[in-house]
């Protein structure tokens, strides 16, 4: 057979480890594999490289993808649509790896549906697609980020500052919950739990009382406060009607210091938390993912994607991975306010 391969939307550690996985694999199969570069957009314009074992052998430890990613969506024009099948048809493919997060698996089910073969692999550092417990790249940025916690409790509790670190998910709050309980932040706040500003800066003052002259404060990009509807700098949107987050910790930082008077910063920890080298969790989950969605193309199981369920690996139907996103939990967040102050 012959394969092709993309990824799409934002870099995540772990893009290239997958890549190689899929790629020695497909040839220990026999199949030879193309990489259309730069996502969808390479799909479109029939843009690609061919990928073999040498260029990819020892590609696992380094960060971003090989073949380059963006986000665009072929699903805004119809004629977009047609230029992948074209592309498709005209590589005598057999079957298309499509790596990527929700937005991605969503057009992957799209053209499964009008005829694709296609069989997806979960990634996201914001861990929110359904149906897997894990997409790669999460496990990289939340060590990034409660690294960075470490480092910025030390300055603030040098300078008796209020640090708020705005972090990465979007609408959802994982990467700020799994970071901010391993750091030690003293307020977790995140997109699925509305907060309130006087409710912290109250705790804030309780723990000067107490001797602490400090806070940390871990912020998911698309928290906000009661009574607001979003916080964001700017109003632009992607190719998938996303607005672009960011300004949370800005908000935040200046509302503390304004009602009690403590100095506050804000660190906005951004593309820190996709860049570098995989964690071996993220490696060693992306590697397998790889292999199997090589096992779901040679049974021709397609409309798959691979999912990462307790310890076992699974395969979930497309439609079913993008049906709702996964968010925080009520109890998950319960768990981190109790060491809230």
């Amino acid at each position: 057979m012959k394969l092709g391969i993309l990824t799409s939307g934002g870099d995540a550690p772990g893009l290239n480890s997958v890549i190689r996985a899929a790629v020695i694999k497909a040839e220990s199969y026999g199949h030879t594999v193309i990489g259309f570069k730069n996502g969808w957009k390479g799909l479109m314009n029939n843009e690609f490289i061919p990928l073999g074992r040498d260029d990819v052998e020892e590609i696992q430890y380094v960060g971003g993808t090989i073949i380059g990613s963006s986000r665009e969506n072929p699903l805004l024009a119809e004629e977009n649509v047609a230029k992948c099948f074209a592309t498709f048809r005209a590589n005598n493919l057999d079957a298309l790896i499509v790596i990527g997060g929700d937005d991605t698996i969503g057009v992957a089910n799209v053209l499964f549906k009008r005829g694709m073969p296609i069989v997806g692999i979960p990634k996201t550092i914001d861990n929110d697609l359904n149906c897997t417990d894990y997409t790669f790249g999460f496990d990289t940025a939340i060590n990034i980020a409660t690294d960075c916690l470490d480092r910025l409790r030390t300055t603030a509790k040098s300078h008796s500052r209020v640090m708020v670190v705005e972090m990465m998910g979007r609408e959802a709050g994982w990467i700020t919950l799994k970071a901010g309980i391993a750091g030690g932040a003293n307020f977790i706040l995140i997109p699925e739990v509305p907060f309130d500003i006087d409710e912290i800066c109250d705790m804030i003052q309780k723990r000067a009382k107490r001797g602490k002259y400090f806070s940390l404060i871990a912020v998911a990009e698309g928290a906000k406060p009661h009574d607001y509807d979003e916080i964001v700098e700017t109003h632009e949107k992607d190719g998938f009607g996303h607005i672009r987050l960011g300004g949370i910790g800005k908000f935040l930082a200046h509302e503390i210091e304004k009602r009690t008077g403590v100095e506050s910063r804000v660190m906005v920890l951004g593309y820190l938390q996709r860049g570098g080298p995989p964690t071996a969790f993220d490696r060693s989950l992306a590697t397998i993912f790889g292999v199997r969605a090589l096992d779901l193309v040679e049974c021709r199981d397609f409309g798959k994607m691979v999912a990462l369920q307790g310890t076992k690996i699974v395969s979930v139907p497309l439609e079913n991975a993008v049906a709702e996103p996964k968010l925080v939990g009520f109890d998950d967040y319960q768990l981190a306010k109790s060491f809230f102050g």
